[in-house]
């Protein structure tokens, strides 16, 4: 089936982490998605993301969502290495990946420095991993956020899934009703993936900060919750969702809350701390919301265990399995 492993196995396969190194200050670990690394006046920042599914665009996304996990860890994506992988070696094909790569990365200000190419023939279409690097004076990581703390989230849910849905899937989304107009401009939501801009507006106030990809919102909110040895409440009503995300979620019956969600960012701020950094987002121009918070484990009327997502008082301990997925198969 495809989709991330179980907890428990990914849990079996990050405790083989090879030899220890005393400058891991923040290493493989459930909800963690960069390292951090001590290089005594600054920390390196290493993240790796794979895209295997969506066809248009996948050069571009690859970038976005690796640069998303090292900004949301505070750092600035600088450097980029990238390993392709494609059914076959048509020219047009590696050339149009080549293109969006280079366009996304200059946009970011990140330099591509190495990686590989080759060719799969069992492969049905491109899988791109791409590694970014970035360094940072304060790392910022998915398991920081305390009891008390609020959660904010930019954007709104699905971004990332809303431009999946318009471009790979735009007749079934013509089919359910969406119409021409919404499309184009879901397709726009391209634009969006990038939470660079989201993470330096707030990165000095956060706790902790997640970038939502496979799973969506609430699969973030359970990563976050569980790294963090906490309960997160939220209230769904609460979370932005675009017009054109609820659209073709709905023409194809995908919740926004658990389909890709590359373009939010998932951040725990202190209380004392919110307005301020709702203030420094909307002085960025990047719209937000506070959805709910964080709690002790052991806590309420469920006396939920840490790692615990209650969603509208529905508690989730698993990260859910994309919705987006049955589409392919």
């Amino acid at each position: 089936m495809t989709g991330k492993v179980p907890p428990e196995a990914l849990t079996e396969l990050l405790a083989a982490t090879g030899a220890t190194d005393p400058a891991v200050s923040t290493g493989p670990a459930h909800g963690e998605d960069a390292a951090a690394i001590d290089l005594g006046d600054r920390t390196l920042v290493v993240a790796t993301d794979p895209l295997s599914l969506a066809t248009d665009a996948v050069g571009r996304l690859a970038v976005h969502v690796a640069c998303n996990d090292v900004a949301a860890s505070g750092a600035d994506p600088r450097w980029l290495t990238n390993t392709v992988l494609v059914p076959d070696a048509d020219p047009d094909r590696l050339s149009a990946i080549a293109a969006d790569v280079d366009a996304a990365a200059t946009d970011l200000g990140a330099a591509v420095v190495g990686g590989h190419t080759e060719t799969v023939p069992a492969l049905e279409r491109p899988i791109l991993s791409m590694t970014a690097l970035g360094t940072t004076h304060r790392f910022l990581s998915t398991g920081g956020a305390t009891p008390g703390d609020r959660l904010l989230l930019t954007k709104g849910a699905g971004i990332e899934a809303t431009a999946i849905l318009a471009t790979d899937f735009r007749e079934a989304c013509a089919a359910g009703g969406v119409d021409e107009a919404t499309l184009e401009s879901a397709v726009g939501f391209l634009a969006d993936v990038s939470v660079v801009p989201d993470a330096a507006a707030i990165r000095d106030v956060a706790t902790a900060a997640h970038d939502p990809t496979e799973g969506g919102v609430a699969g973030a909110l359970v990563e976050l919750a569980t790294a963090s040895a906490a309960v997160v409440d939220v209230d769904r009503d609460r979370v932005p969702v675009r017009p054109e995300t609820r659209a073709c979620c709905d023409a194809l019956g995908i919740d926004p809350l658990r389909a890709f969600g590359s373009g939010a960012l998932l951040a725990a701020v202190p209380p004392e701390r919110v307005d301020g950094a709702l203030d420094a987002l909307t002085t960025a121009g990047i719209a937000a919301a506070e959805i709910g918070s964080v709690r002790e484990p052991g806590t309420g009327s469920g006396g939920d265990p840490a790692g615990t997502l209650r969603l509208d008082g529905e508690a989730i301990r698993e990260p859910p399995r994309d919705e987006l997925y049955r589409l392919w198969e």
